[in-house]
Parts: C-alpha cells; structure tokens; sequence
C-alpha cells in the first residue's frame, strides 16, 4: 500500500505550498476583451443582459480602452454596430465604418494594445445571417469576397489580427489571399475554427443587434454534436493560412479544446461566450454564487482544457482580482 508514504495531502496544507506546486496560473496575458462599437459620439449603452458590457461610440470605446492597457490586458476584439444595414452587409466596407473608426481612434492614441476585429456579415446585414442571401438560402462563395474586403478594409485602418467568425467554407483562405495581395502579410488570423449553433449566444445577439430575422444559423454554424467535425474544420483553416484556432462557446466544448490542443501546434483560444457571462452575473447577483471565485475556476477549467487565448467579458474584473 501507498499510504501513509504518499500523503498528496502534503503539498494542500499551506497557499505557500500549493502556490508552489500548482500546474496552471491564469493571468492576463492571454486574455482578450470584446467590445461594442456603435455610432455617434459620447454614446455609452449598457447592454440590460450583460451587467457592465456596453455598446458605446469610437471615442468611448477609445477610453475604455486606455483602461484595459492599464490592467494590463493585451487587446481587445471589436464587434460593430453600423449605422444602416443591407442586404449584402457592404456597410462593414466603409472606411468611415464604425469599427475602422474605432480602430483608428485606439492607434492615434497609441496605446499599446492588440487590435483584433471580427470578422462577419451578422451585424451588418438587414436579415442578420452570416453570409449573403439567395431567396431563403445563405450563399457562401458570394460571400466570401465581402468577408476578405472587410478584413482588408481593417488592416487598412490598423488592425493587428482578424477575426473571422462566419463559418463559411474557405474563408480563411480568402481573406489569407486578400491581404496578402495588398501587402497586409504580416495582419494575422484569428479562425473561429469550430463555432457551435449554441443557445450560449443570446445576450451578444442584443449586444450586437445581430439576431437572424428568420430561422436560425445551423446550416454554417456546427452542430453541438460534433467534435470529429471539429477537428477536421480546425485542420482545414490552417491549411488555408490561419495563425491561431479558435472553439467557441467554452464551457459546454472543453473537451473540445482539449483535442484541438492536443491535434495542432498552435495556439489555441476559446471563447467564454456572453451566455456563460450573464449566467455568472445573474446568479452573483442574487447571492448565489461568489462571483470571484467562480469566474477564476471557469477561466482556469478553459486554460486547464488546452486555451491559451481565452476572449472574455470578464477580463477586467480577473485582472483586478489577479492584482
């Protein structure tokens, strides 16, 4: 018997000792932050399912951001709200566009932090699908010449890293072939490699005003069934250029992560999605759970899987705690 010459129990009786030995240490150097970009000035909205998330103008967003470096978190991803919508979502186009403004805004500041952009129709289209219509159905070759010129109209303004969340067959590819024949070699990409249809998703749909006008996105979106799939649209994107892979949501996929981690060699992020947020928020604020605490166990689970790059709402408030 093993017992009493191994007593696990030795290295638990102090925080000294377990700080000593423990296998994973979350920080913030992995973090990335999401953010809201709408237009106007001086506009700062909290969105009602998302406690202390807003939707706020470039100038704004400016601000929140000179507070993000000083907590040391390294960048933020922008999501954008545009002033008009239509059917093709070429409004992400526009040099003036919300999210090219606000990309701008952040580097005139120069404040030293990654600028990553998602990359998507949703927010811009009048029928808030990922991709072009034909009648009832999502086309996706026509769309993937509106993808690559938004990410190229984003490295124009600055970007540092795209992030293409569409789940459209080839648009890593794409954007990879586009900004590189104008030069933007060195603009990386951030895949949403395998994003689930989740229902984790309802608090960003008010986010970003982004909810599908008709049915759903399952014919893009993977089903939650699949993690095979998973790795095969994981291999798929880095054969088309991508740098980095990304699992969204996080919580209902770390074994997801997990074998995406353990199938490539680079880096890996997930995304703790706004439902996985809200809940947190809602039950902290009926004294059911502790908040601090809770949130560090779900973020450290996230890195524990395999997630090096975790994109979440809670940043600020871990990197506070982590203080």
């Amino acid at each position: 018997m093993s017992f009493p010459m191994h007593r696990p129990r030795r290295l638990r009786v102090s925080e000294k000792i377990r700080g000593l030995v423990r296998e994973n240490r979350l920080t913030t150097a992995g973090m990335i932050y999401p953010m809201f970009v709408c237009p106007g000035a001086k506009v700062r909205n909290e969105v009602s399912s998302m406690p202390g998330v807003h939707q706020q103008s470039a100038d704004q967003i400016v601000e929140e951001c000179r507070e993000v470096e000083s907590l040391g978190i390294p960048g933020v991803i922008l999501f954008g709200l545009p002033e008009t919508k239509d059917p093709q979502g070429k409004s992400s186009l526009a040099p003036d566009g919300v999210v090219q403004r606000a990309i701008e805004g952040i580097k005139r500041a120069k404040l030293d932090l990654l600028v990553i952009t998602d990359v998507c129709l949703c927010e811009y289209t009048d029928h808030g699908h990922c991709g072009v219509l034909d009648r009832d159905q999502i086309v996706n070759d026509a769309t993937l010449e509106i993808l690559s010129e938004q990410a190229l109209s984003h490295a124009r303004a600055g970007a540092d890293l795209v992030a293409p969340s569409d789940m459209m067959d080839g648009r890593v590819g794409a954007i990879r072939a586009k900004l590189d024949k104008n030069r933007f070699e060195n603009v990386a990409i951030m895949a949403y490699s395998a994003k689930f249809c989740s229902g984790f998703y309802g608090p960003f749909r008010e986010a970003a005003q982004s909810a599908p006008q008709f049915g759903d996105r399952r014919s893009y979106q993977m089903d939650p069934a699949n993690a095979r799939e998973a790795l095969k649209e994981v291999r798929m994107d880095l054969e088309e250029g991508a740098d980095i892979v990304m699992v969204k949501p996080a919580l209902a996929y770390l074994d997801v992560i997990r074998r995406v981690r353990d199938e490539v060699n680079v880096p890996v992020a997930a995304y703790n999605v706004s439902g996985e947020y809200s809940m947190v928020k809602a039950a902290a604020s009926k004294g059911w759970i502790d908040e601090k605490r809770i949130v560090l166990e779900i973020l450290l689970g996230i890195q524990r899987a395999g997630a090096e790059i975790i994109l979440t709402y809670h940043a600020k408030d871990v990197a506070r705690w982590l203080k």
